[in-house]
């Protein structure tokens, strides 16, 4: 399985502070906030990505991430000319995803909970159909949002409706086959002008080969689209980090204990940052 982040978009609702930087290279506590999504497909054992982003912004990811190899990891990237929704992250890479099944994650997903490596791990593993998550949340109405029966099998989604008939919110993370390159392509634009990635996954519950898997207690999904959520979300990870001692979405320290980089590089890793504390840890994981 190959992965996908998109870090389109303007933001606007973090101006003026998104005006001449992409959202996702902004900081959540001590990293850019794309390391968290990032973090992720690599816990899944994706490392084939590409970074889906605004012309503009295309030197600066590249500057950051480079081309993965560091990470014992590949990134290209594409650029999105405008915002046409996040389904057509799939049309703008449909030469990447070439016969692969593909996972798509937006960048300024932040989520963090026990064991959420190894559910990532198990969803990447499907063979076909499509698996995304749910979780409860006190606003539905600005989510995409999926309606259970009392089996607790998904039988609607609704993006962001009027009366919600849950508070299940599906989060910007999602794992389809290769047929979700066809189904976006056969999908008409929103009222928005926009391919909906609630009309795709409408799409794989029509065919009854959508897996919902909620997520509820002891996961956390943090919002960081307004100032508010960026400072609570930065809140959290300086919350767990000085509590616990290990860091959060440490793309370093996920790519050696994954097995893709060795000891000795994650040590040069860490000497490259070593003015920081997030360099010393490095250096300290590396001298375990």
């Amino acid at each position: 399985m190959k992965g996908i982040i998109l870090s389109g978009g303007r933001a606007t609702r973090l101006f003026p502070a998104t005006i001449s930087v992409s959202k996702q290279l902004l900081p959540v506590y001590d990293k850019p906030m794309i390391y968290y999504p990032l973090s992720i497909l690599m816990l899944a054992e994706i490392r084939d990505i590409l970074v889906i982003t605004n012309p503009e912004f295309l030197p600066l990811y590249k500057r950051l991430l480079m081309d993965g190899s560091h990470l014992g990891i590949t990134i290209t990237y594409k650029e999105q000319t405008q915002p046409r929704g996040i389904a057509d992250a799939f049309l703008v890479g449909e030469e990447f995803i070439g016969n692969s099944n593909i996972s798509l994650i937006l960048g300024d997903n932040l989520v963090f909970g026990q064991n959420f490596g190894a559910t990532v791990r198990k969803a990447a593993q499907i063979k076909e159909g499509a698996v995304v998550f749910a979780y409860p949340v006190r606003n539905p109405k600005a989510f995409g949002v999926v309606e259970f029966d009392k089996t607790g099998k998904a039988i609607s989604i609704e993006e962001k409706p009027e009366k919600p008939k849950s508070n299940w919110a599906i989060p910007g993370l999602y794992f389809y086959d290769n047929q979700v390159v066809d189904v976006v392509k056969k999908l008409k634009p929103s009222l928005r002008g926009e391919l909906e990635i609630t009309d795709v996954n409408k799409e794989y519950l029509k065919m009854g080969r959508l897996n919902v898997i909620p997520l509820g207690r002891g996961v956390a999904w943090l919002d960081t689209g307004t100032p508010e959520g960026l400072l609570e979300a930065s809140n959290f990870v300086a919350a767990i980090q000085k509590r616990q001692g290990f860091y959060i979405s440490c793309i370093e320290e996920i790519a050696y204990r994954m097995g893709y980089i060795t000891k000795e590089q994650l040590f040069e890793l860490g000497k490259k940052q070593e003015k920081t504390e997030y360099g010393k840890y490095l250096i300290e994981l590396a001298g375990e």
